[in-house]
């Protein structure tokens, strides 16, 4: 078992090392003032080695991953979460299970352990529920799963590493304790680059019928770095030269790249969508921080209820598969060739 305090060391040195942010992340808590002494007194011995070891909080009920030393990409079972390495290097955590509401990654980093995701605060009052990397809508037969006031448990998990390294989930998104509104069946694949892959297949339970109804919340999100945001001097750009979020939100693309700063240098992520989802999706793309892609919001992103388009699964089409990308990188877009990143993507979601 891990103690409290070389949890809170270990968290602390991630948060204020990568990304100058006071003790606010995750493990922290109250008790700021100790974990400030600890994080002074173990700095210097820490830093060569923080981020070979990424501590969350959850523990899952994940398969033991097998750990190659000389593969690209590795994940390791550990008691608090799948811990992915990229050339034995932190890179992110995957959470699931017990009191979560949903899966997510947390803490997402840079090549150089810069921290490009939003602290996770357990009295955070600004959207919650936006945790590092997760998948999930809102309005899934009147179910709000984006707020979390439904719970997508995870019923199988496996992994793998390589190259790409593998999580495989066999999620129940809940209606209650135990009756699922839809299986969710995803594959998450890591490269060495930092471009992650979900491939989803959303499913109706056996003699059931599942209407996603028309919203703006969804599917695949991310809450960058504060720093990042547009308001604090990030930028917005899309795969038809669009720029802003005002003008990027809603719109259909290729790809939609958000850059910013974290601490001086800049850093970037890209979503991606696939051509063969089936039907274009459109970017909630926000100048405080929020990022995602979602095929179900017609009317919502257009702003005109006349326009939504209701998807259901029934015995007649009793499945979706939706594709997507998000590509981690240091530099601006266009310090990017993202249009080759968008064929790698293509490439590993045939």
């Amino acid at each position: 078992m891990i103690r409290f305090g070389v949890r809170c060391v270990v968290i602390c040195l991630l948060v204020i090392i990568a990304s100058d942010q006071s003790c606010d992340a995750r493990g922290c808590r109250t008790v700021k003032p100790r974990c400030r002494r600890q994080f002074v007194a173990c700095q210097s011995s820490a830093q060569a080695s923080m981020m070979t070891t990424i501590v969350g909080l959850q523990s899952p009920q994940a398969a033991p991953a097998p750990v190659v030393a000389d593969q690209p990409v590795t994940i390791e079972s550990q008691p608090d979460g799948l811990v992915v390495k990229i050339q034995g290097k932190a890179f992110t955590v995957f959470h699931q299970g017990g009191a979560l509401r949903k899966p997510y990654f947390w803490p997402v980093v840079a090549a150089d352990g810069a921290l490009l995701t939003r602290p996770i605060d357990p009295n955070e009052k600004d959207h919650p529920h936006h945790k590092g990397i997760w998948l999930s809508v809102d309005e899934v037969n009147d179910i709000k799963f984006w707020v979390e006031r439904g719970k997508i448990a995870t019923r199988e998990i496996t992994s793998t590493s390589g190259n790409p390294a593998k999580i495989q989930l066999r999620n129940e998104w809940l209606k209650d304790e135990t009756t699922p509104v839809l299986i969710e069946q995803t594959t998450i694949s890591i490269y060495p680059d930092r471009l992650i892959t979900y491939d989803t297949t959303l499913s109706t339970p056996k003699n059931q019928l599942v209407r996603f109804d028309d919203t703006k919340e969804g599917l695949l999100g991310i809450r960058i770095a504060q720093s990042m945001r547009e308001k604090e001097g990030g930028s917005v750009i899309n795969s038809e030269g669009q720029k802003t979020t005002q003008v990027c939100w809603g719109q259909p693309a290729k790809w939609v790249d958000y850059s910013g700063p974290v601490n001086g240098k800049t850093y970037g992520v890209t979503l991606m969508d696939h051509p063969g989802n089936f039907r274009p999706s459109r970017y909630h793309v926000r100048d405080y921080g929020l990022f995602s892609v979602s095929p179900f919001g017609e009317g919502a992103y257009q702003n005109d209820k006349e326009k939504a388009k209701p998807v259901i699964l029934d015995d007649a089409t009793p499945s979706l598969r939706i594709r997507y990308g998000l590509y981690i990188h240091d530099g601006s877009a266009a310090d990017n060739k993202l249009a080759a990143t968008y064929d790698e993507f293509l490439q590993a979601t045939k």
